[in-house]
């Protein structure tokens, strides 16, 4: 009998091929779908959980929170009612109800660009706490104020800045976190009045997920006449020049109670500070500004400012809110002139014809 041949060539077989899987593209969050987002800082007093419910009763269907006392130093990643109150809940909430995007504020004491040593470590420690807890909570953006260079130079106070940011972020999971550099009103030796200070630090950390929150009364402040459609055109060009309009993923929108160039971070109701309502219009409604979320942070003076604040941004964009007796169900809808106005007896012309009749 012969002796099989035997080949140390193996068969080529096209299927033994190794072939990678197809990379899949992240899903966008549920809250990306192209509708206009409206949004207010609320409490998260007691549970943190209540923040969410208290944005939806407002008609908001974004929101910002603190993840805990913001003038205060945290003890740690915990240290605040986050854990207590249950991240998984929050996030499972949050879906329920439809909110985002979920911003959520830096504490106000953190100051990356200090020159003082202990400030500057627990500045970094406590902005590292901050990122943790945003991360737990499902948040989309965490806002920060860059920080102050108490009398260094402005180069070597962004530079302190970046170096922070990258200190802080060290060991984070962002798991779609993006850290917003929000821009200052100018007072004192703050950092980002200018949106070309702002690009220099995005420009030393291109490893972190940065981008810019745009607050219209500090823009005010610091001298762009938003009352005038020029210079709200001037303002968005200077963004565009310097950071790129791409790299803005929040608006905080709030009237000034300080003058133009003041350089005065104050806080009023829209409509009734130094901007001026028809401003907001034009802001809301801007093409450049589409897909971005507006989020207030107005003050609460009187019982109900809040709602009415909310209220006043869906109508400048064009939506009515519907009602269930004295309660806003939570639902924008958008509504012609013709039918508000039927809803309502008629439209102007034919209520004046029927209070003739009811005359006669």
């Amino acid at each position: 009998m012969e002796e099989p041949q035997h080949s140390s060539t193996q068969a080529y077989v096209p299927s033994d091929e190794y072939r990678p899987e197809p990379v899949t593209k992240p899903l966008l969050p549920a809250w990306m779908d192209g509708s206009i987002r409206i949004g207010i800082h609320t409490s998260i007093a007691g549970d943190i959980t209540s923040s969410l419910e208290i944005a939806h009763s407002l008609c908001a269907n974004a929101l910002q929170i603190f993840s805990a006392s913001p003038r205060m130093w945290s003890r740690g990643p915990s240290g605040s009612n986050v854990a207590d109150a249950g991240a998984q809940r929050f996030r499972d909430r949050r879906v329920e109800l439809g909110l985002g995007p979920l911003v959520v504020h830096g504490n106000y004491l953190i100051n990356l660009a200090s020159p003082e040593r202990v400030l500057r470590v627990r500045s970094i420690q406590a902005f590292h706490d901050e990122l943790v807890r945003a991360a737990a909570l499902g948040a989309d953006f965490l806002v920060a104020h860059p920080g102050c260079g108490k009398g260094a130079r402005m180069s070597s106070a962004i530079a302190a800045i970046a170096d922070g940011l990258k200190q802080a972020a060290r060991g984070v999971n962002f798991n779609g976190l993006r850290i917003l550099l929000e821009n200052t009103a100018g007072q004192g030796t703050s950092v980002g009045s200018r949106f070309a200070e702002l690009q220099s630090i995005l420009d030393l950390c291109p490893d972190i997920p940065l981008g810019v929150c745009v607050d219209t009364a500090h823009l005010f402040a610091v001298g762009h006449d938003l009352c005038r459609p020029a210079g709200l055109e001037g303002a968005l060009k200077e963004i565009e020049q310097t950071v790129g309009l791409e790299r803005v993923f929040v608006v905080h929108v709030n009237d000034s109670k300080a003058a133009m160039g003041s350089r005065v971070d104050r806080h009023e109701h829209i409509g009734k500070g130094k901007i001026g309502v028809e401003a907001f219009r034009r802001i809301l409604n801007h093409p450049l500004l589409a897909g971005r979320a507006f989020i207030l942070e107005t003050p609460i003076d009187r019982p109900g400012d809040d709602r009415r604040n909310v209220h006043l941004l869906w109508r400048l964009v064009g939506i009515t809110l519907k009602r269930t007796g004295n309660v806003a169900d939570g639902f924008p809808v958008r509504r012609s002139k013709r039918k508000a106005a039927k809803k309502r007896g008629g439209t102007t012309s034919a209520r004046r014809v029927k209070a003739k009749r009811h005359k006669r």
